[in-house]
């Protein structure tokens, strides 16, 4: 080949599709793995959602018109490690997993039933499975890697046909050549590795690929002997070599690209040799053509995406738009979207190009697995890909038997009417629930739209979708600018990981600062706004802050935990604190390690928790000031602990690995013991359903966050159900609410907080909407139930700690007649301000109830109390008539309602049933009647024009003079008036609400209160432009009363 030759391809450009085409609404994981994270056949799509073991499940032709429709398909227990389609059956899936089983599942359209079970199963394998991929020519052989394994598998008889051996680590790639003949696979040991499994389980050749280690990954071209690979030099800058498995020691050649750390991802086409590499973590993909002959990797194109790319695939060549020359299909995954990028030649005539789109390999499979093994070589048969020749022939894998969808299953759901209660209606996607004993399937998959399924009958849904809640639309929100607090400064943002950062009750907020001597800054929520450059007044602890809590009884003492292994009590002034505070109000000592964390008792008045490094849980008598009762039994350190709602018993999970729970008053020893999470990085603990089971938050072995679900009275059975959620270093801090069974979680630094909605029995949590912040927060608390605004439907406020500022954070449920009390939503809550037993009560063994106090605003009917009413047809707003239209609003106003006059051509006219009329005279009538129209209409729009235009130039004269002096006024200020009016918040002139506003305006800006010269000139500039729009509109109105009357 002539290396000066021009390529075809020289002129193509990447075209990303348009929103409209865009597969919305999806949430993608962004767990690191080996896979591609996505996968196309001809006909589907599947992606890694952001649910460990659950795929979304989309129809490719229809990601224009139905991208809403995605179907969820619960496949594994863990996370989903890679996938692939069959070259030959659209619908054979392929899924591996970090639970270690390979599953095959048979699909029957994006749309329709999803299986509850996988058609077939392999495994499991000693390690998790990190990559898997169909053989290109035979039906029904699959290689996989598990560690340093990799393997070679009869599908249909789930028999193992060999394993390759050699490698010496993790294997992090294994492809197949275009002919099925040879496998090539890259180890984390950097070498490059090619093999015939036919012929033995050692490779016949190896070199160096990458003196890097990390992420290496393989493409096969269209000619048997290239192959091209992905990784990192030594000095971690991204490159990419072509290989020729005959001339194995050296690449042929090779680029070096940069050194961004998100591994490439090469999508190779082997018709064509262009080679995408998509970057994971970036927001660009470049193309690159392929020339063994040369050799040579040429530059093509480069497509700027408009969000970062976590995943992506190439659509097979069967499925492009051949006749508008697209080369080239790459499905990008986003974290909220699926987006087509179609690669173009510009070619001047609308006809099949042959030499852009040579014959490609067809879906019918050369041979089966027995045939394949037994040492034949045949070649898939290839197709054309013209129009005219189409269509292809079919083929229907054995595998896995086909589905046939039941009745209920056979259409999809109508969506919700907008008129009924957004509250109402079908379930969320499902969440990745496990038995932690016998993993399973989610069972039938769910559409994020809820629309998947169709039944007779809500009960028949409900059976197919499963419970669902009713939060599951909450909606958190943060609240205006006017509530926060800010200009906080000195922040201490390391506070150990058993501590939530801060804490608050319904009237103050208590903030450990960075500064020494252990101060904690005490704010009030009565009085948000911005705080002054000075000094706060705070808390002397005079040793480092390791916890703090409020007296949920006494809304003024503060507990602060400090690293000399002493507790402090403090008590602020009701007015809020104006002073620097030295001497606490008692001293509790008896810890020989410091402090982890303090619980005050739920019910009891003076009684306090507390955990230490010395591996013992006091119980304080806060009245005398001295310890009463002293819990052991761990045996490493006490992450959490926490009250039982009836106080009675308490419960602990410590890094040994143990959730314990005691009841304190009748023995120092733990009542029951169970297995608590595997990992060592932190946990947290809390009751909920009403005591009855503990939800504990912490770490699997490999570091991803999961919840655990116990039932309070077997702990030793392990967990009722574990829920993994992400990876991330923080822990996560469960704030519960008793009311309705939600669970908010959230870790510092994070940026989203989950909500669930826990049960005591199957399925144990049911997902809710979770709120996504801009920034990270530093720590996040739930307030009081008595903070929520019951008439915007308000079930929780938190507050979100920032670097800077504090937000509060409403979540909300949207009901459709929030007029009335949502007495489902809010049943009596428990009077959590006032004790039920004092001290020496509770320590003498006597228990007690919360008592329970209505949350119905006076003057609000119960909403199932309230009569059922037709939907009303709601009318426009009345100021949608009462805006001034312009001029051509009202031209085109007058010109329609002409129209309108006149009559629908289409419309029936009175001689189209006249009989027995002349074709001549007919003509004729005809030609009197077009003449008629014509001079109607002439001069109805003639005398229109007339009119228009008339008090068009009427209304330009009035408003002549004085729209230039305003023009000119804006301009010399350089303030227009609309700007003026913002800044001084005026929405009709008068000069006694612009003086007033100015003199508040300018007086806290001033510099002494926080403000800033800057601001004061912007308010005079205001003012200043504000009188001279008022004194033109007085000069206006004299002129107007001086003028004679006509």
């Amino acid at each position: 080949m002539n290396r000066f030759k021009v390529s075809k391809f020289r002129h193509m450009e990447a075209r990303p599709s348009r929103r409209e085409a865009w597969i919305s609404d999806i949430r993608a994981g962004t767990t690191p793995t080996y896979g591609n994270h996505i996968k196309s056949s001809c006909s589907l799509i599947a992606f890694n959602s952001d649910r460990p073991g659950v795929l979304g499940i989309i129809s490719l032709e229809g990601r224009g018109e139905n991208k809403r429709h995605v179907s969820y398909l619960g496949c594994h227990s863990d996370l989903v490690t890679d996938l692939d389609f069959s070259p030959f059956d659209d619908f054979i899936l392929a899924s591996a997993s970090a639970d270690r089983m390979i599953k095959l599942w048979r699909l029957s359209g994006a749309r329709d039933a999803l299986p509850s079970a996988p058609g077939v199963v392999i495994g499991p394998e000693e390690l998790p499975v990190e990559v898997l991929q169909f053989h290109p020519t035979s039906d029904g052989v699959l290689v996989s890697t598990a560690g340093r394994a990799v393997k070679v598998w009869d599908v249909a008889k789930q028999q193992l046909l060999t394993e390759l051996e050699a490698h010496k680590d993790l294997v992090q790639s294994a492809v197949w050549s275009r002919d099925g003949v040879i496998l090539g696979t890259a180890c984390k040991d950097k070498q490059l590795r090619i093999f015939d499994p036919r012929a033995g389980t050692k490779d016949s050749q190896s070199t160096l690929a990458h003196e890097n280690n990390r992420d290496t990954r393989l493409a096969w071209t269209g000619v048997q002997e290239h192959l091209v690979s992905t990784g990192f030099n030594q000095m971690r800058e991204r490159e990419v070599k072509l290989w020729d498995t005959r001339l194995f020691s050296s690449a042929l050649t090779s680029i070096t690209l940069d050194t961004s750390p998100g591994s490439l991802t090469p999508l190779l086409d082997p018709d064509t040799g262009l080679l995408v590499l998509a970057g994971k973590g970036e927001n660009q993909l470049s193309c690159y053509e392929v020339t063994p002959q040369q050799p040579a990797l040429s530059p093509v194109t480069q497509c700027i995406l408009e969000s970062v790319l976590r995943g992506a695939a190439l659509v097979p060549r069967r499925a492009l738009d051949v006749m508008s020359c697209e080369v080239l299909q790459v499905l990008q995954l986003s974290d909220t979207a699926i987006i087509p990028i179609s690669h173009h030649v510009p070619r001047k005539t609308v006809e099949f190009h042959e030499d852009l789109f040579p014959d490609t390999a067809g879906p019918v499979p050369a041979s089966d697995a027995h045939t394949w093994w037994a040492g034949d070589n045949q070649k898939v048969q290839k197709v054309s890909l013209n129009p005219a020749r189409r269509p292809h022939p079919s083929f229907i894998s054995s595998l896995v038997p086909t589905m046939e969808p039941s009745p209920d299953m056979a259409h999809p759901a109508e969506l919700p009417r907008a008129d009924t209660d957004p509250s109402e209606g079908f379930s969320s996607p499902p969440s990745s629930l496990i038995s932690p004993s016998t993993p399973s399937s989610l069972g039938p998959s769910l559409s994020s739209t809820s629309g998947i399924g169709t039944s007779p009958s809500q009960r028949s849904l409900q059976s197919l979708l499963g419970p669902s809640s009713k939060f599951r639309h909450a909606q958190g929100s943060i609240l205006h600018r006017d509530s926060h607090i800010t200009n906080l400064k000195g922040l201490n943002l390391t506070t150990p990981g058993e501590s939530d950062g801060f804490c608050a009750n319904r009237l103050h907020v208590a903030v450990p600062l960075l500064s020494s001597g252990g101060q904690v800054a005490v704010l009030e929520l009565q009085k948000p706004g911005r705080l002054p450059d000075t000094a706060l007044p705070t808390l002397q602890n005079g040793t480092a802050v390791m916890d703090l809590a409020w007296d949920p009884f006494d809304p003024h003492r503060l507990a602060v935990a400090g690293e000399d292994a002493r507790i402090r009590l403090w008590r602020v002034p009701p007015e809020g604190l104006k002073n620097v505070l030295t001497t606490p109000e008692s001293v509790l000592t008896g810890h020989t390690e410091k402090i982890y964390s303090l619980r005050f008792h739920p019910l009891a008045a003076d009684i306090l928790a507390s955990s230490s490094y010395d591996l013992t849980i006091r119980i304080w008598d806060l009245q005398a000031r001295v310890e009463r009762l002293r819990l052991q039994g761990h045996q490493d350190q006490i992450f959490s602990l926490a009250w039982s709602p009836n106080g009675q018993q308490l419960a602990t999970v410590c890094k040994d690995g143990h959730v314990r729970v005691y009841e304190p008053r009748s023995s120092p020893v733990p009542l029951q013991e169970g297995p608590g999470p595997e990992g060592g990085r932190g946990a947290r603990i809390v009751w909920v359903c009403d005591g009855h089971c503990l939800l504990v938050s912490g770490f699997d072995s490999r570091s991803e966050r999961q919840l655990q679900l116990y039932t309070a009275d077997a702990l030793a059975e392990g967990p009722s159900a574990v829920l993994g959620l992400d990876v991330a270093p923080s822990t996560l801090l469960p704030s519960y609410d008793p009311d309705t069974g939600l669970v908010l979680l959230t870790g510092k630094g994070d940026t989203r907080v989950f909500l669930y909605e826990v049960l005591p029995e199957a399925p144990f949590f049911l997902e809710c909407n979770s709120f996504t912040s801009p920034d990270p927060h530093k720590g996040f608390v739930l307030l009081p139930k008595t903070e929520c605004d019951i008439r915007e439907v308000e079930f929780a406020r938190c507050l979100r700690l920032r670097q800077t500022s504090l937000e509060p954070v409403a979540f909300r449920l949207p009901r459709v007649r929030k007029e009335f009390f949502q007495d489902d939503v809010f049943p009596d809550t428990a009077v959590s301000w006032e004790p039920v037993l004092s001290a020496k009560a509770w320590l003498g063994g006597a228990n007690g109830q919360p008592q329970l106090l209505s949350l119905q605003p006076p003057g609000m009917t119960p909403v199932s109390q309230a009569p059922r009413e037709a939907p009303a047809r709601r009318a426009p707003s009345s100021a949608q008539y009462l805006e001034e239209k312009s001029d051509q609003q009202k031209k085109e106003e007058l010109l329609n309602a002409m129209v309108a006059k006149l009559g629908n051509r289409e419309d029936p006219l009175p001689q189209d049933s006249f009989e027995g009329v002349d074709e001549d005279e007919w003509a004729k009538y005809l030609a009197q009647i077009i003449v008629m129209g014509v001079q109607v209409v002439g001069r109805a729009f003639a005398r229109a024009l007339r009119q228009e235009f008339a008090a068009s130039q009427a209304a330009a004269d009035a408003r002549g003079r004085a729209g230039h002096q305003s023009a000119a006024a804006s301009n010399l200020s350089g303030l227009s008036l609309q700007e003026a009016q913002q800044i001084l918040n005026i929405s009709k002139l008068s000069p006694e609400e612009v003086q007033k506003n100015y003199e508040h305006l300018f007086k806290v800006n001033d510099k002494s209160v926080g403000g800033s010269f800057y601001l004061q000139s912007k308010v005079v500039r205001a003012k200043e432009r504000l009188d001279e729009e008022l004194r033109i509109q007085a000069q206006e109105d004299r002129e107007k009363g001086q003028m004679p009357k006509t």
